[in-house]
């Protein structure tokens, strides 16, 4: 049983293949018109509910803290 431990390991039984290395493919690099997959529309729009948003959240801050006082609670 050992004594063909060297010819078994030899044999082509125990070879693994050789599997040609294929080349890495660099994904394609997102180009100016394209930011986080948004175009430039997309991207305005994203821009305006977000401003309008921290305005909405400042005034809210104002009223609550008496800095600013509507005109209709007099």
């Amino acid at each position: 049983m050992l004594d063909n431990l060297r010819d078994q390991a030899a044999s082509s039984q125990f070879k693994e293949e050789v599997v040609p290395v294929q080349e890495e493919v660099e994904p394609p690099k997102p180009s100016l018109n394209q930011v986080m997959g948004m175009n430039a529309q997309q991207r305005f729009i994203l821009s305006v509910m977000l401003l309008f948003v921290v305005c909405l959240l400042g005034v809210m801050f104002l009223f609550v803290t008496g800095k600013v006082v509507p005109p209709f609670l007099y």
